[in-house]
């Protein structure tokens, strides 16, 4: 048998490239953040979500009408159908949110299916605006026992989710907040989440397969979960020095501390020190300082120790408790954010398609003689 040239590998595809894309730049020399060219510093201080939205679906920032109407649309779309309103209040109440939401996503393929005539934005521009809205419906009905009316008032995307979330309006201050944590989130090139979207769509499968994999790689804690384990980790600690001596206690322990360290960035996320800033804001507005210096300690810990840094996922945490989000929907509100990143790859993905089917490095026995079943050990 001829010998089989040996083959290039990457434990977890670590620093392979795996295809084209002018939506997102990592720049892993840099440590920058590149959505569409524009910088992720200058989006989170001039953009709003639904301006950063058209950037990454359309290619180019919307003029003022452009950004008008596509609220219009984004408003008209924020409702669900009625058998999918009955699907979910037969989900039980101690459903996983992640799971509810890829239950969602797929019952809404039967529903509202992906019709060439409507456009090539419009299962992306539908899933923008109301990806959350299953998923609030189902956990209202099973916290205060009523129906959620998922069609608010609020003109912009994060005040409508917020409103939904908390009961109530929030103020602008606090929906600005938020917008800026779902401009942070919405894209981050080849991540698991986006490529499992990016291979699932090379197959030619339809929109909302695709994105029902996205939701199912984000639901691993390796992923999607860290923000949550974050918060964990810091509501633990009741002080600054507890807090050291609990994270040096871990780190002796070698126990596995989230929301530190990235596969892409070396020595920092540029999007931490944006999201850090917000979660100064919010500790000050709600007289809670000494919990952000828990979280702060714990970072000057991590640097120190294990010369690493906080990545988003660490103070948006932080960022999310103190807006009132629960816990569990830390995570959701991820999905509600990425999925315009998810949608702008699938679509640039079948634009000039290739079925993405990479090779394995075998590890197996070489080949065996077959033995009948009264000869084998």
């Amino acid at each position: 048998m001829a010998e089989v040239a040996e083959k290039k590998k990457s434990g977890g595809l670590a620093g392979v490239i795996a295809g084209d894309s002018s939506i997102c730049l990592c720049g892993s020399e840099e440590e920058s953040l590149l959505y569409r060219g524009y910088p992720i510093e200058d989006l989170a201080r001039f953009a709003s979500f639904e301006e950063t939205a058209w950037l990454i679906l359309r290619g180019s920032l919307p003029t003022e009408k452009e950004l008008s109407d596509y609220r219009v649309v984004l408003k008209e779309k924020r409702d669900l159908p009625v058998n999918l309103k009955a699907i979910l209040e037969q989900i039980p109440k101690d459903a996983g949110m992640m799971d509810v939401m890829r239950t969602s996503v797929s019952a809404l393929g039967h529903f509202e299916p992906e019709i060439e005539e409507k456009g090539r934005f419009d299962i992306a521009d539908k899933l923008v605006s109301c990806i959350g809205a299953p998923l609030l419906y189902w956990h209202t009905l099973h916290t205060k026992g009523k129906r959620l009316d998922l069609v608010t008032q609020e003109k912009n995307h994060s005040g409508h989710l917020l409103q939904l979330i908390l009961g109530h309006e929030a103020s602008e201050e606090h929906q600005r907040f938020l917008d800026i944590a779902l401009i942070l989130y919405a894209e981050h090139e080849f991540n698991a989440s986006t490529f499992t979207v990016r291979t699932i769509a090379s197959t030619l499968s339809d929109f909302y397969s695709a994105i029902c994999g996205g939701i199912g790689a984000l639901s691993g804690p390796l992923h999607g979960g860290a923000n949550e384990k974050a918060i964990e980790l810091i509501l633990k600690f009741q002080s600054q020095q507890e807090a050291e001596q609990g994270v040096l206690r871990m780190l002796e322990r070698k126990e596995l501390i989230m929301g530190f360290g990235h596969r892409v960035y070396t020595t920092r996320d540029p999007r931490s020190d944006i999201i850090k800033d917000i979660a100064r804001k919010l500790a000050e507005d709600a007289g809670d300082l000494e919990t952000f210096e828990i979280a702060e300690r714990i970072e000057e810990v991590m640097r120190r120790e294990k010369k690493l840094f906080p990545n988003l996922d660490f103070y948006s945490a932080l960022a999310f408790r103190y807006l009132g989000i629960p816990t569990a929907m830390f995570t959701p509100i991820f999905v509600m954010s990425r999925i315009v990143g998810w949608s702008a790859h699938l679509l640039e993905q079948r634009q000039n398609n290739k079925l993405i089917r990479p090779l394995s490095n075998y590890t197996g026995p070489k080949r065996e003689t077959w033995k009948p079943i009264g000869k084998r050990s």
